[in-house]
């Protein structure tokens, strides 16, 4: 189980990490190495002082202790026992942290001491030294404080032992005095780590955030973008390196656009001239030969009128059906090879037209929407959209097996949407190259 929650526990750790800004990183690495710095430096400090200040302390009352061992040995050899208790009460009176002291004899019997409120016995039990011993230090806990009780036996025990009890306050109270001044420095310290981290943060993430904002120009297709190098670090020759993309980019980008304006320029210039010689051969087909089917139509029928016997010939019938359908066939075709409808009235009445008579020749039910505003379109637009239409239709008739088809034409703006849809088989446009579809490469 915990082999499994660990993986799960780091990858919600990074998650978390990943989810903030590099800023946010480098200040918090910055404050959070300065606070543990600070913190493992108070304690230390504390922990050194103290145990300096006990060891003081206690040598102290180490002092103390010897001091009025050595003036009570003479006391005690005389039976003086009022100057020995005024001993310890001007001793006690003169160190602060000194909480008690007494005296016993050998037996354990107490001589003196400096017990207000009558002496505590069980404190004779706490510590026993013995004759060999120079001294013996207990640490007695009580509820507001910590007190060292020093035992010094007198004149090597036979004289009796002296007992002083030394408390921790002087301690606790330079202790909270250093400790008042550590903190205070910390805060201080805290206050210029978060400066210089601010400035830090800010010298690191600028070159980084500025090569963020080139970058999302570059991806929506400004390569004019360029990066301040800030320093001759790695950043730096990251931006160095960017900018000679960028300089690559936008060079290519301009002979893109170079070749996209000559490749323009050229399919323009087909367009033009295939529908300049579709607006020619329109132009003799309908002059032209539509005028001499006509004629020939027109003699035919004089023929007809100066000789009786033909009107009863199959063959003077069949050659009438014949030039009718030929007249309609070219007539049909100089309007498919260019409308005189497109030049004359438009895109929207020229499309109108051609449904009308593709919905009507192929028996396919079509519905269709034409808006293209009340101004023309450029000759250029109506004649591309136009082609693209009739391509398209064709496409259907020629492949989709369609039941129905839907033309939508819609101006909007500086826009002109054409949508052609039907109920055919369709086809895997993956599957398709315009090498060798001539009608989707007109398209």
């Amino acid at each position: 189980m915990k082999s499994r929650r660990l993986p799960t526990l780091v990858k919600r750790f990074w998650e978390l990490a990943g989810g903030v800004s590099i800023r946010t990183k480098i200040f918090g690495i910055v404050l959070g190495s300065t606070l543990l710095l600070s913190a493992g430096f108070v304690v230390q400090v504390r922990i050194t002082q103290r145990t300096l200040l006990e060891q003081k302390t206690q040598e102290q009352g180490s002092s103390v202790a010897q001091s009025i061992t050595s003036q009570a040995t003479d006391l005690i050899l005389v039976h003086d026992y009022y100057a020995l208790h005024q001993l310890l009460e001007d001793t006690q009176e003169y160190y602060q942290d000194v909480r008690y002291i007494f005296v016993t004899s050998p037996q354990g019997e107490i001589l003196a001491h400096t017990f207000e409120g009558g002496f505590p016995l069980e404190l004779i039990a706490v510590n026993q030294v013995s004759p060999t011993d120079f001294q013996h230090i207990v640490t007695l806990e009580t509820v507001e404080e910590f007190v060292w009780d020093i035992a010094v036996p007198i004149f090597g025990g036979k004289a009796g032992t002296t007992r002083v009890g030394v408390s921790d306050a002087s301690v606790r109270a330079t202790m909270a005095v250093i400790t008042t001044q550590l903190l205070l420095t910390m805060l201080g310290v805290l206050a210029v780590s978060l400066a210089a981290s601010s400035f830090l943060t800010w010298i690191l993430t600028r070159p980084v955030l500025d090569l963020v904002d080139a970058t999302q120009a570059v991806a929506q297709g400004d390569f004019s973008s360029r990066v301040q190098r800030w320093a001759n670090d790695e950043i730096g020759d990251l931006a160095l390196a960017f900018n000679q993309m960028t300089d690559e980019l936008e060079l290519l980008d301009e002979i893109r656009r170079e070749r996209e304006q000559l490749r323009r320029n050229l399919l323009e210039g087909v367009i033009h001239a295939q529908e300049e010689e579709r607006r020619r051969i329109a132009r003799e087909l309908h002059d032209s030969t539509s005028q001499s089917l006509t004629s020939l139509k027109v003699y035919l029928s004089t023929l007809e009128n100066s000789c009786e016997c033909l009107v009863s010939s199959p063959q003077y019938h069949n050659i009438t059906k014949v030039l009718d359908q030929t007249l309609d066939e070219v007539h049909n075709l100089a309007i498919q090879i260019r409308p005189a409808v497109l030049d004359d009235l438009g895109l929207s009445a020229a499309l109108e037209h051609y449904l009308e008579d593709w919905r009507n020749h192929n028996k396919i039910t079509t519905d269709y929407t034409i808006h293209t505003g009340d101004q023309r379109l450029p000759a250029a637009v109506e004649t591309a959209v136009y082609r693209i239409v009739q391509e398209s239709l064709t496409n259907i008739i020629r492949h989709a097996e369609a039941q129905s088809v839907s033309v939508l034409v819609e101006r909007r703006q500086n826009d002109v949407i054409a949508v052609v849809e039907d109920d055919g088989i369709g086809f895997d446009s993956s599957h398709i190259t315009t090498s060798n579809r001539l009608g989707l490469l007109g398209i």
